[in-house]
């Protein structure tokens, strides 16, 4: 009888204890879920939406003056002005500087007189050949003395012609005292003063002339866009952008469109060199200075797009988070065909309208509960 009270003492108690426990356990799971529901992660969404994409490659390139022009004299001279300030904007035929013309301008009044003086005796020999050719015909004279003078007339009208091309030696000689810009464009540092004697053999020029506007851009892409490249040319001049080196593709530094595509491919590295013309209005490309450009090879038509600051990469690729309608993140593998500093085409993994996270997803985890914070369109 004791040992049968003592046994039902003990289930007794394990049935209390049972009780109690199950009730602890339910509190804390209770407790577990409230507190879940309080430590919400705090996120930033946008929505998945259908939109028309340029789809474009980029590449480096570097800015070269439409003409580069070393003013160098032809004629050699004392340097007796220079007409031209540093870094000033000059038009084709301005005057740049002048050499002492004194020298060339009397080697062309020798020239003008000399055949002055040529043709005073071509006159001459042209009337005894009038009369010789007269006493010939009545023989008065023989007809060698006719043909000796009628040689004499030819050799002094082939020395007047002789004395117009020396003429014309001496017209250009001395208009090269003058240099001229042979194009528009502004001047570089002046490297020789007045006052020196400069000559044509000289190594060292004035100065140096370019063109800035309009201005070229001679930029390289990869070899396996050859053919959407060559697509894009068929249908016209594509337009092309130049963007700073520091990455910022919302500054743009000009546009302009592709003039040239080079005829072969170099083989060392294994890229297309192409050529863009820009109008260079406000003076931001400059020669020598190295710029990123954007070349738009097609537009892809309703794409499916995402801001890129919701893709994010993992040893298995691409993926974001999706968020349902409970607020609860869903990592989602996704597939991306283009991406920029915007936006990024999604091919696969999401469709339009989903939310997806856009900030604060380095503390997501697969089924987390979010706050959302804000709520953006795409």
């Amino acid at each position: 009888m004791k040992r049968f009270l003592l046994v039902l003492v003990i289930a007794l108690a394990v049935i209390g204890g049972l009780v109690t426990w199950r009730g602890n356990q339910k509190a804390a799971w209770d407790a577990a879920k409230e507190a879940q529901k309080s430590t919400r992660v705090p996120v930033l969404i946008a929505h998945a939406v259908v939109a028309d994409v340029p789809v474009y490659v980029d590449g480096i390139g570097t800015v070269q003056a439409r003409n580069t022009v070393s003013i160098k004299p032809i004629v050699d001279g004392p340097l007796v002005s220079v007409r031209f300030r540093e870094g000033q904007d000059v038009n084709a035929g301005d005057v740049l500087a002048e050499i002492d013309p004194r020298t060339y301008q009397a080697a062309y009044d020798q020239a003008v007189a000399k055949k002055a003086q040529d043709e005073a005796n071509l006159r001459n020999a042209e009337l005894d050949l009038t009369r010789y050719e007269k006493l010939a015909k009545t023989q008065y004279t023989t007809a060698q003395q006719a043909d000796t003078q009628r040689s004499t007339v030819a050799q002094l009208e082939a020395q007047v012609r002789q004395d117009q091309a020396q003429i014309d030696s001496a017209r250009t000689n001395l208009s090269y005292t003058t240099i001229k810009a042979p194009v528009t464009g502004r001047t570089g540092i002046r490297q020789v003063d007045q006052g020196n004697i400069v000559h044509s053999s000289d190594t060292t020029p004035i100065t140096v002339l370019t063109t800035l506007q309009p201005i070229d851009v001679v930029f390289t892409l990869p070899q396996q866009t050859l053919p959407e490249v060559t697509e894009a040319m068929a249908h016209g001049s594509p337009d092309v952008l130049a963007l700073p080196q520091s990455g910022d593709s919302g500054q743009v530094l000009d546009r302009g469109r592709v003039t040239v595509l080079d005829n072969q491919v170099d083989q060392t590295t294994g890229t297309i060199k192409l050529k863009a013309e820009f109008a260079n209005p406000g003076l931001k490309l400059w020669p020598g200075a190295f710029v990123n450009v954007r070349l738009p090879l097609r537009v892809d038509r309703n794409a499916t797009t995402v801001p890129t600051a919701a893709v994010q990469r993992g040893p298995n690729g691409a993926f974001l988070f999706a968020v349902s309608a409970d607020g609860t993140a869903h990592r989602r593998d996704v597939t991306i065909s283009q991406q920029d500093e915007t936006a990024a085409v999604v091919t696969g993994g999401i469709k339009p309208g989903d939310s997806v996270v856009t900030d604060g997803a380095s503390l997501v985890t697969d089924g987390a509960h979010l706050k959302l914070l804000t709520q953006g369109a795409g």
